[in-house]
């Protein structure tokens, strides 16, 4: 999981300073000099933690901190603080062209995943209302024109190519298309290499020059660490880039590459590759990364899921039924259904915050989940609309009949109506149904 080795070590480190009523400059000293060695073991560039321990051991030594009545947690809050810093403070937006279309070139090396990057970019931005255009300039890798066409298709993002000619022409003829077609932003897909040479950036700066980009948006590899960073560098240098994609920051144990790259390279992180789905790409936040990083959760992220996989007018109606108890079995399926979209239970538990230290040595296992969910769809469609409206009529023989549909056991369909029951009541009580009240996403009452 993302961060999960840096995660466990900074805990680890706090919670000697949050179990002390006062503490000492000798006491912070101790918790930094742990705190270093999590950071240089998460692939964290030397230079950067030496300065970052240094930034942090300065502000959390003085007299105003070490005499507060919590300053263990003051000392968390400014590494928290630091930390946002380091990896670029707020979330830095894609910027459009005054004149449409706007281009986003996207570079890399091979295997970073930049052709699924492409389309996961523009899936996204689709649902921001544009019409974006997909374009096939990477002519030397083997299929790349094809799984972009594959990828594209999914996403309903549409694809421009022109066979293996030469990438310059492909994306002049690409930019005159959309202007003509109304497609906007345009996505250049280049090619990339097994490493640096300068052929790929010569046929690089020769596009920049040809179509003059609004951004180009390196494509980088998270798992690989302080090399991501170095490359990340090198492409600024030679290229120049306005902003960074990590992809694979789930399997990114560490965290290096994340931490790093925008102190080395001075360019932000835009957006991160989060799962191997098309829909899983997210706007890269310092603030929520450095919570999650330091096991504090990710609400903001949490509701922006939930978001986007239930609508406002939706969520309007779910409350509704709720409170006025006409929340049915079909309900229920249809919230089965949104939640499998919002990613795996791991990882949105780990946004509650809390929760992060508690899941630990836990295993969830997402497959059996992920049956379960199917099988109960499977007993409710299994049923008539009345008796999914009404599960109250549910009689034995409805359930055997119900059961034998389904391919399940009667114990089953009953375990499932139990299981509505609980999630029912629950809701009540987190909508005001019950003596607590949570305050719930879109500003509901």
């Amino acid at each position: 999981m993302a961060f999960e080795g840096l995660t466990d070590k900074l805990q680890q480190a706090f919670r000697k300073l949050t179990s002390k009523g006062k503490l000492s400059e000798q006491d912070v000293k101790i918790a930094m000099r742990e705190v270093r060695m999590a950071l240089l073991e998460a692939d964290v560039n030397f230079l950067i933690v030496k300065d970052f321990v240094k930034r942090v051991t300065e502000r959390a030594v003085g007299s105003e901190i070490l005499s507060s009545l919590t300053p263990g947690q003051q000392v968390i809050k400014i590494v928290n603080e630091e930390l946002t810093q380091l990896m670029g403070g707020t979330n830095t937006r894609l910027t459009y062209a005054s004149a449409p279309p706007t281009v986003y070139m996207l570079c890399g090396l091979q295997g970073a995943g930049k052709t699924t990057m492409a389309a996961k970019l523009g899936g996204l931005i689709k649902k921001q209302g544009k019409k974006p255009l997909l374009v096939a300039c990477d002519v030397y890798r083997p299929a790349a024109i094809k799984q972009l066409q594959v990828v594209g298709e999914a996403v309903g993002v549409e694809v421009f190519e022109k066979g293996q000619i030469d990438p310059v022409d492909i994306a002049t003829q690409a930019i005159e298309y959309a202007r003509y077609y109304g497609r906007d932003p345009v996505i250049l897909d280049t090619a990339g290499r097994l490493h640096i040479d300068e052929k790929l950036m010569q046929e690089l700066r020769d596009v920049k020059a040809a179509v003059n980009p609004q951004e180009i948006l390196l494509v980088v590899d998270a798992m690989t660490g302080q090399d991501a960073v170095n490359v990340a560098d090198t492409f600024q240098k030679n290229l120049g880039v306005d902003g960074v994609i990590l992809t694979k920051l789930d399997g990114d144990a560490r965290g290096g590459a994340a931490i790093s790259v925008k102190a080395v390279t001075g360019k932000p992180i835009k957006f991160s590759g989060i799962g191997e789905k098309l829909t899983d790409i997210e706007p890269f936040h310092p603030d929520r990364m450095a919570s999650r990083i330091l096991g504090m959760g990710d609400v903001l992220s949490l509701i922006e899921k939930a978001g986007d996989a239930m609508d406002e007018k939706d969520a309007q109606d779910m409350v509704r039924k709720v409170r006025t108890s006409s929340f049915t079995l079909e309900d229920y399926m249809q919230q089965m259904g949104q939640l499998s979209k919002m990613g795996s239970i791991s990882d949105l538990l780990k946004m509650i915050p809390g929760m992060g230290g508690k899941l630990k040595g836990v295993e969830i296992d997402e497959d059996k989940i992920g049956r379960e969910q199917k099988k109960n769809i499977a007993i409710i469609s299994a049923m008539t609309r009345m008796e999914r409206r009404n599960p109250d009529i549910l009689n034995a023989s409805r359930k055997r009949r119900i059961a034998a549909g389904s391919g399940v056991t009667v114990q089953e369909v009953n375990l499932l109506l139990k299981q509505f029951e609980q999630a029912r009541g629950m809701m009540k009580q987190m909508m005001g149904g019950g003596k607590r009240r949570m305050k719930m996403p879109f500003g509901l009452r």
